[in-house]
Parts: structure tokens; sequence; C-alpha cells
């Protein structure tokens, strides 16, 4: 009987999430982090003796999951914003933010052109944008050890909610760029802008409807509350979908559909952001799994020493200089500074894309992408992923010896920041366990 299904390929995800759900306490305790099990689990059932199925790059299911799961996130991130404190918390977020972040990407794009001999210089700039955001669900540990002072976690949350958002038109516009330089015209880069401009009026409008909906129908009594999570994933998806629909920019549409609902809902409302951040959780592992059975692999075979130490570069220098570029006068202590600085993984954002700009280039270029980007990844995912748990118990202890009105302990409040399925499990029981 055929399905139109690969059954195979199920049964063998379904096996490596059990094998996760199974002997996840035993390997965190060896920092071995969920990316790090499903992006190994990934290869491991693809390619070599143990090779079970096989996964091509160029499936478009791939592709559309990766970008259905960024555009989750994005939303539910975008939705954690007070936009009406924001206004006036131009706090460490914002520097981060409004000068880290185009450091780092100037920095990457100097890398890029200094490293990867005659590469373009629109597909230089794209790397740079594509392995610019961070993203804290690789740094877990970190999020959850309350040694860490929660200004500073909440800081990297926050960071790495919002830059994956913010940096999205630039990757749109870089890759516009290099297309329309392949084709020899300018429409890319008009149709880059255009598809930024409305793709946030239609994320816009689609946040402050949904938000305005559910507070009317809450009024009259017309919604069950165990199903108005449902609206969050929802309106995440239709913001997107009929960007994409119309020829525009998804992810833009998705952020500031969030951006737009979170201001228009009051505080309590976050609740309602739980049962998306779950999805977009559970989406993410499907994706660390693909990253390794389709793009490990032939990234790496077509990666050299140049990939590698623009990888090194970018986990560091790149990133860590502009960190303290943008904190001085801050008032963080140094060792603050480091930390910081050293935590800013290249995660979900990362691989989604880079499975867009290899779908979109020519092979010479798709490819140079390829490389760069996910030689970058796994770095980063292996060096932030075993580091998480043991400097942030090194950092917790230091923190102890600041002063309670350091800016280390002080939280922007205006930002409601994420929390992974792992860690509201373990805060149940915390609370469960009798004292």
């Amino acid at each position: 009987m055929d399905h139109g299904l690969n059954v195979t390929a199920l049964a063998v995800l379904a096996i490596c999430i059990v094998l996760w759900g199974l002997f996840s306490a035993r390997l965190e305790r060896w920092n071995v982090t969920a990316p790090i099990a499903f992006v190994v689990m990934g290869v491991l059932v693809t390619h070599g003796p143990l090779a079970l199925v096989h996964v091509s790059l160029e499936t478009s299911s791939l592709l559309s999951m990766a970008e259905i799961t960024l555009a989750v996130v994005l939303f539910s991130d975008a939705a954690r914003i007070n936009v009406r404190e924001l206004r006036h918390n131009f706090g460490l977020p914002v520097r981060l933010l409004a000068i880290g972040l185009p450091l780092t990407i100037g920095a990457g794009f100097a890398a890029s052109v200094a490293l990867f001999a005659g590469v373009n210089l629109w597909v230089a700039a794209l790397i740079a944008a594509i392995v610019a955001p961070t993203d804290a669900a690789l740094g877990a540990a970190i999020m959850q050890d309350e040694r860490v002072p929660v200004g500073v976690r909440r800081l990297l949350n926050v960071e790495s909610g919002l830059n994956d958002g913010i940096v999205t038109p630039f990757v749109n516009f870089f890759l516009a760029g290099a297309l329309a330089e392949e084709a020899s015209g300018s429409t890319g880069l008009f149709g880059a802008g255009r598809a930024v401009l409305v793709g946030a009026s239609i994320g816009v409008g689609v946040g402050i409807v949904g938000a305005l909906a559910l507070r009317f129908v809450r009024s009259k009594g017309w919604s069950a509350p165990a199903f108005q999570p449902l609206l969050v994933l929802g309106l995440a998806l239709f913001a997107y979908a009929m960007a994409v629909h119309t020829g525009n920019n998804g992810f833009v549409a998705a952020f500031l559909a969030g951006m737009a609902y979170g201001g228009a809902t009051r505080p309590g409302d976050s609740l309602t952001l739980e049962f998306a951040d779950g999805i977009g959780e559970l989406l993410s592992l499907l994706v660390w799994f693909a990253f390794g059975a389709a793009m490990v692999v032939p990234g790496f075979e077509h990666a050299g020493w140049p990939d590698l130490l623009f990888a090194v570069l970018a986990v560091t220098l790149i990133r860590m200089v502009p960190v303290v570029l943008a904190t001085i006068n801050s008032g963080l202590d140094r060792v603050t500074v480091g930390f910081v600085g050293w935590f800013g993984p290249r995660g979900l954002a990362s691989v989604v894309f880079a499975l867009i700009a290899v779908d979109s280039l020519v092979p010479d270029q798709a490819y140079r992408v390829l490389a760069a980007v996910t030689v970058t990844v796994v770095v980063s995912v292996v060096a932030h992923g075993v580091s998480a748990s043991p400097l942030s118990g090194r950092y917790g202890r230091f923190s102890a010896s600041l002063a309670s009105d350091d800016p280390e302990h002080i939280a922007p409040d205006a930002l409601r920041t994420r929390t992974t399925i792992g860690h509201r499990l373990d805060g149940l029981r915390l609370r469960g366990k009798p004292s």
C-alpha cells in the first residue's frame, strides 16, 4: 500500500526522538545538548555504515519545515516585547542589537572577503548576515542556571530572540543583490525592499487584528481559555503564509505580527504563547536533525581551511569585539562582557537562511555559502553546547560577588523572554519537590 509518505524516514526520526527522551539526562550531564545529539543522529542515520535513509539538500519539504519553524519562533519571541515600555528602556539589549549586530555583520563581511578568494561581495555580505544572529537555545544550560544573574540571562535571551528578526531584511537584501548581479539587473534589489515593506505591513495588520479579536471574544466569553493558545500559532502561520503568498517577506511579517500582537495585548496574555513555544521547540529539534542529515556532510565536503578559520573567528573575535564596543560605559564588569561575548551561538536562523540561500543561488555561490555557514554552525553547536554548563557555573560563582544594584542583576522587565520545555518541566519538578 502506497501511503505517499517515507515511512522509513519517519520511523528513523521517531527512534531518534525516543532515544533522546530516554537518555537526555545522562547525555546532558556529559554536556551533550539536544542540538548536538540531533545533529549527530542526523549524520549517523543518513551517512556511513548506519545509513538508513537519504535526505537530499534539494528536498523542498526540508526547506518548508525550516521556514515554518523559524516563522513560529520569530512570532513567539517578538510577541514578548512590551513595545510601550521598550520605548523608555534603551538599555543593554538595545546596545547589542543596535550597535553590536551591525558591527558583527560588518566584521563578518570583512573576514569573508579576506578569507574566501574571489568571493562575490554580495555573497560575502550574505554569509556575514546569515551567521550574525544568535540562538539562546544552544546555551539552554545558561538560561536555566539560576546562579547566573537574571539580568545576564535575559540579556542573552532577549538578544537572541530579536536579532534573527532584525537581521532578516539584511539577509533578504544581500541575497537579492547576489541574484540581481547574476541577472545583471536591479529589479531584485527593488523587489527585496518592497517585499520587506509589504511584509511588515501584513505582519502588523495580522498582529493587531488578532489581538483585538482575542480581547473582544474574551469580553463576550466566546473563547474557551484552553484553546486560546491556538490563536497565537494560527496568527504566526497566517502572517507568514499571507506574506509569502503575495510574494513578500514572510519572516519579517511573522516577526512584526508577533511584535504587534504583544504590543496590543495585556501582559497576562503572554501565557497564550507557551503553546507556540512548545511547537517551535519541537520543530527546532527536527530542523537540527535535518541539518545533520542534509547539510553537514556536503558542507564539509566543499569546505577548506578558510571556512574553519572563518568559523573560529565568527564565534570569537567577530562576535566578541562588537559586544565589547557595544557595552562601553554600560557598567558591566569585564568578566560579564567576556561571558556575554562568548555565548553568541549560531543556530536555527543561520540554518534556515543558509537553506534559502542555497536554494536560490547558482551552484558555485550556493556551495560557498553552504560550506561557510555549515562549518560555523557545527563549531558553534559543539563549542557553545559543551561549554555552556561549566562556564555558567564558574561565572555564576563570580557574579555572586557583584553588588545587587550592578547591571548584571537588573533584568530588562520590558522584554518577556521565552523558556524552554525542559526549563518549564524543571520548574514544575522543583515546585513539587518536598522541602
